[in-house]
């Protein structure tokens, strides 16, 4: 009986195999579409994996990583002790709560405002006018910073010298440089951020609209009723995502903003291991910030998928 049962099982099983085998076999195309994708991420992201362990090594390029002296947990135990980990935990922690209370909400109140919008040739204007700062590179967007807030020349000075009768030196005061920060990403990310709420707006249902205007409501509570709850799923997602990047403040805009005078708090983790791992040659323990960065990258998205599901909400996995 045992004997029957097994072949039972082992008969449902390759029916199984073979089911999932034609069907792949029926989606080819799919999966031959889906093969790049793959390949970049195994080989950009997954292979360079193993590069992790010169962490946890007295790396040297002439011994190589096989052959390096293993050092186990000393260089993170240095950098805890160093006394820039609180200035660059404090900077780039301030940056990414900045990023997430003032840049996260603004596609969503943006895609809100362009889906009001009912003559679809001036919403579909606007849509572009506000995707193309998305494809401007860092370096014009740092540039056109310059030239609008430079105290030497600069538009915006030159304003506020005939109104106020004095200059503010934006590109060097510790002041305001994040403002600055958060102005960049605002205007260039905004738009193109906006894509994917003005999707699943469009997949809300207009019968819900119907009935909300029949039982009086107006645009803002359909808003508030219909709108809001009807994308709050893609919402939670897109949060627990940007809380999994919450320490990646971006290298390339904080590089070109910084300065001799505003060091004090444009230093972040990014720029950090750029200029400790790169200029001064110390591969092993940038590495080891690196992954510190991103061991509390993981944590924040798996704590924040395991509160959405607590809350009723959908996770990631």
């Amino acid at each position: 009986m045992e004997h029957v049962q097994s072949n039972e099982v082992e008969l449902k099983e390759n029916n199984k195999k073979k089911s999932k085998w034609n069907q792949m076999m029926k989606e080819k195309w799919l999966y031959l579409m889906l093969l790049p994708g793959l390949l970049f991420f195994i080989i950009f992201k997954y292979v360079p994996m193993w590069g992790i362990i010169i962490a946890f090594q007295d790396y040297s390029p002439f011994l190589g990583v096989l052959e390096s002296n293993w050092v186990g947990f000393e260089h993170f135990q240095y950098f805890f002790s160093n006394p820039d980990f609180l200035r660059l935990l404090r900077n780039t922690f301030i940056l990414a709560l900045y990023d997430l209370i003032f840049f996260f909400p603004a596609p969503i109140i943006l895609a809100l405002l362009l889906n009001e919008i009912r003559i679809s040739i001036y919403k579909r204007a606007l849509q572009t006018f506000v995707y193309v700062p998305h494809f401007m590179s860092w370096v014009i967007i740092a540039s056109i910073s310059y030239v609008f807030l430079t105290t030497s020349g600069g538009v915006v000075n030159d304003i506020l010298a005939k109104i106020i009768g004095t200059e503010i030196n934006f590109l060097s005061s510790p002041e305001w440089f994040r403002p600055m920060i958060m102005g960049q990403i605002i205007w260039k990310e905004t738009g193109w951020g906006t894509v994917i709420f003005l999707a699943a707006l469009a997949s809300v249902d207009q019968e819900q609209y119907e009935a909300a205007i029949v039982d009086g409501a107006g645009r803002f509570r359909r808003l508030w009723h219909v709108t809001l709850p009807a994308i709050r799923s893609t919402i939670v997602i897109l949060l627990i995502l940007r809380l999994g990047n919450f320490l990646d403040t971006g290298f390339q805009q904080i590089y070109l903003m910084s300065n001799s005078l505003n060091r004090s708090v444009a230093d972040v983790f990014d720029t950090y291991v750029y200029f400790v791992g790169i200029t001064e040659g110390a591969f092993s323990y940038s590495t080891a910030v690196g992954l510190f960065k991103s061991i509390v990258g993981i944590v924040l998205i798996v704590g924040a998928d395991r509160l959405a599901k607590k809350l009723g909400q959908g996770g990631l996995f």
